[in-house]
């Protein structure tokens, strides 16, 4: 097979890209070009992964323009006409170096939106349940399965005009606590969600749930989140 020509983004925010050619494999991840790149041609090459699998989602970068866990992405299935391929940082993320960046603004959102599950049990009383087949709980049988890989952030056009936006991913979180019957705090995450840089900012573009590796909607648990603000509002709650 004929080397791949690969070009990483390297430094910071002001930074550029560089050039390597790597051999190209079988099965070839881009996860894979990645490693190559810092362990036989450039030793300095910042990038962060974990698991390996589609686990932790640490390895997520923008591929040709699209955000992806680069560790589940083949090669083969993102390289452009010309069999390049372009790996930078995530977008809408401050760049700490090269391929890595802080995640920091991206849970911030989390927690600005009172992604936060309150309970009332305490560990004296038995366990709080959640019945599978109630209509709540199938509502978010998907949402559930977020593992905070910033993808949907990176994808988001919200996010790319109004830095503020809480996020796809911040909103889903808030969504799957407004429907967990154990939760005794549906009014204060409302109430976080409902300002201009929550829910009602979303413009369904859907970029996010195109984008993300679980096949999550994060829209779906938005306009949930739309339709239980609209209520508490109309019932005098809020």
């Amino acid at each position: 097979m004929s080397d791949l020509h690969v070009r990483i983004w390297r430094g910071d925010a002001e930074g550029g890209f560089s050039a390597y050619q790597v051999p190209r494999q079988e099965s070839q991840t881009v996860l894979d070009v990645v490693t190559y790149v810092q362990r036989q041609l450039d030793a300095t090459l910042a990038y962060r992964f974990a698991c390996r699998v589609g686990m932790c989602g640490s390895c997520a970068m923008t591929v040709n323009g699209v955000a992806r866990w680069t560790c589940r992405t083949h090669v083969s299935k993102v390289i452009d006409d010309q069999g390049a391929l372009e790996i930078a940082p995530l977008n809408h993320l401050p760049i700490v170096r090269d391929l890595v960046t802080d995640m920091a603004p991206f849970f911030d959102q989390w927690a600005a939106a009172s992604g936060q599950f309150s309970g009332a049990k305490t560990r004296h009383d038995d366990f709080a349940t959640v019945p599978p087949d109630s209509p709540a709980r199938r509502a978010i049988d998907a949402a559930i399965e977020c593992i905070g890989c910033g993808v949907c952030y990176a994808s988001c056009d919200t996010v790319a005009w109004n830095p503020a936006y809480l996020g796809p991913a911040a909103l889903n979180r808030v969504w799957t606590l407004v429907q967990d019957a154990r939760d005794t705090a549906t009014l204060d995450h409302l109430r976080a969600v409902s300002g201009d840089a929550g829910c009602q900012a979303c413009h369904t573009h859907v970029s996010c749930a195109e984008r993300c590796p679980k096949n999550i909607s994060p829209t779906v648990g938005i306009a949930g989140l739309k339709r239980a603000l609209t209520k508490a509002t109309l019932k005098g709650q809020l």
